[in-house]
């Protein structure tokens, strides 16, 4: 297309890479001749900063320079929101069934100094390891601002996700940092890296990647980096700008104070009570109220978006005085087996599986009762009166690849508000989790306005049951007390 493509070669010194490129331009500015720079990137250096476009699958990664203020952040964001949508690029998406989510890439935020001396992680070590701690004592930090893929085998797995010994030698380990600067910058990567991986020993694959902090292997992983892995890309700049204000908070408080809690060993009610907008939302007030004690004006009401646009509402019917509520939420994916296919051997992921959550508020807890499908929901009492709380999982869809390839789709979920006085239905409504037709939908939405008729059409605010009906049995599951398991068989019912 006349263009010189010209191969750069591998330098060592910054200096010599920036001669080489200043001759290359001087002489196609002089013949006039449009070049293309290939080959090896420019030595690292401190004082270059670098902007990378690459494609990935299903996204476009921009790496953008460091900013050095919180102004030079905001401005930063902003152009690269503002660019990318002048370029016909979205920083969100529609699933088929009109569900608004993120674009699946990450807003992975990296956080160091100008050279990796001047590392608030390695001149004070206890930074790092105050912000693990917190985050592990905080669920809501790793699953609000999180993609669709959770768990101990996605991208950003948390310390203690499928790892049960990694909590007690995690303790151990954050007892052997120093508190206050230290002279030692390769003190916090030998005590972690061997704790901040996934389960197969991945470093790259952890919540808190220290990759590039102070790695022993070459000198482009001593940088001075920590990556914050746990953040998919938010579709405006200001929520975006929210996530970093946040980090960037603690990140103050614990340079000037620690955080030394210990761990909280959650078990399943990690992903059993976590994994529900209602709990999430109330953690995340917890951290808002410590932030606020520490003296940082962050407001709760920040967060509302991430919520809403985290957990949408699927509908609400209100039968007399009660409330039943619908929302989405998380389930994590199991990675399956190996299989051979015709490209070779490959890993599906299990997303056949998927979770609601039912808020009921106005409920008599004695007469009242939830059912779906036919079994009794485990509502809890979250504090406020008259409110009660639950999950639901359920298998939603029935791929070639899954866990339990023999149990049946549940779908669609009929809700019911059962009366035990009278073994009455009093109410109810319908969550279909395609279209409610039973067609396939033959492209994905073209806007939000098509996206969100396809959500409302999945919701019918009928199907409760006629005449007299048997009051299920309360069946809790003792790993799950918090979701009903529609897979799981009730022993009550011989199902």
């Amino acid at each position: 297309d006349g263009n010189l493509h010209v191969f750069l070669p591998p330098l060592e010194d910054v200096s010599h890479w920036l001669d080489l490129v200043a001759e290359i331009e001087a002489t196609a500015r002089e013949l006039g001749q449009a070049i293309v720079l290939e080959g090896y990137p420019a030595p690292h250096d401190p004082r270059l900063k670098r902007f990378s476009v690459t494609p990935d699958p299903g996204v476009i990664e921009v790496n953008v320079h460091p900013a050095r203020s919180w102004q030079e952040m905001v401005d930063n964001t902003e152009v690269l929101y503002e660019e990318a949508r002048l370029s016909r690029l979205g920083t969100e998406k529609f699933m088929l069934d009109g569900r608004h989510t993120g674009t699946g890439g990450g807003n992975h935020v990296t956080l160091g100094g100008p050279s990796p001396a001047d590392s608030p992680m390695l001149r004070n070590p206890q930074v790092l390891g105050s912000l693990v701690r917190y985050w592990q004592n905080h669920p809501a930090l790793s699953y609000l601002f999180s993609g669709m893929f959770v768990g101990p085998t996605s991208q950003a797995p948390r310390v203690d996700e499928a790892r049960d010994d990694s909590l007690y030698e995690l303790n151990i380990a954050m007892q052997q940092l120093p508190k206050g600067e230290v002279p030692a910058p390769w003190l916090v990567d030998r005590v972690l890296r061997n704790l901040l991986a996934d389960m197969t020993g991945n470093t790259h694959r952890s919540e808190f990647c220290i990759d590039k902090l102070y790695s022993p292997d070459s000198a482009t992983g001593r940088l001075g980096i920590v990556e914050f892995r746990g953040f998919e890309m938010p579709p405006h700049s200001r929520m975006a700008m929210v996530q970093g204000l946040l980090l960037r908070s603690l990140v103050a408080r614990f340079w000037q104070q620690p955080y030394e809690k210990d761990p909280v060993p959650w078990g399943t009610e990690l992903h059993d009570r976590f994994m529900l907008p209602h709990y999430v939302q109330r953690d995340m007030a917890d951290v808002v109220a410590d932030l606020q004690r520490w003296g940082y004006p962050i407001e709760n009401e920040w967060f509302d978006p991430f919520v809403e646009f985290r957990y949408p509402r699927y509908g609400t019917i209100n039968v007399d005085d009660i409330e039943i509520e619908l929302r989405f939420a998380v389930e994590p994916w199991n990675v399956l087996g190996e299989e051979v296919t015709g490209q070779g051997t490959a890993r599906f992921v299990d997303s056949s599986v998927e979770r609601l959550q039912v808020k009921v508020r106005g409920m008599t807890d004695a007469r009242h009762v939830v059912a779906c499908n036919g079994r009794r929901v485990p509502l809890r009492c979250t504090g406020e009166r008259g409110e009660f709380v639950a999950g639901v999982r359920y298998k939603a869809w029935n791929p070639p690849s899954g866990l339990h390839p023999t149990i049946p789709v549940h779908a669609p979920l009929t809700f019911e508000l059962l009366d035990t006085w009278s073994d009455r239905s009093l109410g109810g409504c319908t969550y279909f989790v395609s279209h409610p037709g039973g067609r396939s939908y033959d492209a994905l939405p073209v806007n939000a306005y098509e996206a969100e008729s396809r959500r409302l059409a999945r919701f019918w605010p009928i199907g409760h049951s006629a005449g007299k009906v048997q009051v299920p049995d309360e069946a809790r599951q003792c790993e799950h007390p918090y979701t009903l398991d529609l897979r799981f068989s009730s022993p009550s019912r011989g199902d």
